[in-house]
């Protein structure tokens, strides 16, 4: 497979070969098709059209909206009115595309089975590959609440003793997230509800909750290829296995590893200086990577000023900041950027209508392109060789932060 940002051509029509448009249209809806149930998180977006001739911008609109009426009416006299204040977001859609390429082997008879096949193949791709581009954006927003109410995302714990004392996603976080989206004035869904897009792991803690197994869980039958689970406190959970999750990047390159965890590193010795000696070897390219990163120790952040390679027992690192008196020698260094010791954090996104918007995938946004054996300027002069593509173009932006929430927990797996 390679990325093809350059076809302009959509069908051939070479002799013997040719598509009609009727039969690029039925492509098109099964591109469309196996990738919708992937776009979980367009689902919930402002939806605008893929601007044609008009560059790479696309504008998102929102109406502010107005103060309260409180002065009264006099009568028989037309007040002054008010005028609508539009506030425009703009954004530059990008072009995203894959194709597969199949051999002369397959017959004439079978080509239009296959290529239904690959679409099935490359819809599922395309759908998981622009469900991210939207998630990274609106993952990006700062209205964020943690855990059971705590304050940073690297003090968040998972794996305690006692279910009760893990940052777990429940529904006491559930409330706080719905109780911020009300007090922001956002707007729920048609059905009443707001959404909420959960990873099936934080889904699992949830649904352990003693409250929610509490209270009767209902969801319409037709929601349920879209991934909905339930209901509670006015939100309609929905799953996906491509919610956001906050991962620690490894300190050490572990394809290089004879042993050990390239997630963390642990303490040989600290000096009087306050460096820090390694149980682990670093290979120079490691210690390389190391300077400027963000490590916790003990639950307390630090950045690496310096690193040395070396051998286990040599190897050394110093931090820019005072090394808390309490660290000695056995303590674990983990990455900093997600939970306590490193822990994956996972966002649940609470959203009302309106919080972002996204491109359509109809109407231009998600095409299929289809090239037939011995296709002009593929450089195919035997017929051996068609391909099947796709080809999108999607962008997504925050509009209302205030109507959209991040809720960050750890889980138990």
């Amino acid at each position: 497979m390679s990325i093809d940002y350059n076809t302009q051509t959509t069908t051939t029509n070479n002799v013997g070969n040719n598509l009609t448009p009727e039969m690029k249209t039925y492509y098109d809806r099964e591109l469309i098709h196996f990738a919708s149930p992937k776009l979980v998180h367009a689902q919930f977006g402002q939806k605008k059209p893929i601007p044609a001739g008009n560059g790479k911008s696309i504008e998102f609109r929102k109406f502010s909206p107005l103060e309260k009426a409180l002065v009264p009416l006099s009568e028989g006299v037309t007040p002054k009115g008010n005028a609508l204040n539009v506030t425009t977001v703009e954004s530059t859609v990008e072009q995203y595309g894959d194709y597969i390429t199949l051999s002369d082997m397959l017959t004439l008879s079978s080509i239009d089975s296959v290529i239904s096949e690959t679409q099935a193949v490359l819809g599922d791709q395309a759908g998981r590959t622009l469900d991210t581009v939207i998630r990274e954006k609106i993952n990006a927003g700062t209205n964020v609440q943690y855990g059971n109410g705590k304050a940073d995302r690297n003090v968040l714990v998972g794996g305690q003793t006692k279910y009760e004392d893990n940052d777990y996603l429940s529904v006491a976080a559930v409330k706080r997230a719905v109780a911020t989206l009300k007090r922001n004035n956002a707007s729920p869904f048609k059905d009443g509800c707001f959404v909420a897009i959960i990873h099936p792991d934080v889904a699992n803690d949830l649904t352990n909750d003693p409250e929610w197994k509490a209270v009767k869980q209902n969801v319409d039958p037709d929601d349920w290829y879209k991934g909905a689970i339930g209901k509670i406190h006015g939100v309609v959970f929905f799953e996906s296995t491509e919610a956001k999750i906050f991962r620690a990047k490894d300190l050490r390159n572990a394809a290089t590893l004879a042993k050990g965890d390239a997630k963390s590193l642990s303490i040989a010795s600290v000096g009087a200086d306050g460096a820090i000696t390694l149980k682990e070897d670093l290979e120079q390219a490691d210690a390389t990577a190391l300077v400027g990163r963000s490590i916790q120790i003990k639950g307390f952040d630090y950045s690496i000023k310096s690193a040395t390679k070396g051998a286990a027992g040599s190897a050394k690192i110093t931090v820019n900041e005072t090394l808390d008196k309490s660290i000695v020698a056995d303590d674990i260094i983990y990455p900093a950027g997600a939970g306590k010791d490193g822990r994956d954090i996972y966002s649940t996104l609470f959203i009302g209508q309106n919080a972002y918007g996204v491109t359509n995938i109809t109407g231009g946004g998600l095409e299929t392109i289809l090239k037939q054996k011995g296709s002009a300027g593929t450089g195919d002069p035997l017929d051996q060789r068609s391909t099947v593509g796709w080809k999108a173009t999607q962008t997504a932006e925050i509009l209302s932060p205030e109507f959209m929430v991040r809720v960050e927990t750890t889980c138990s797996y």
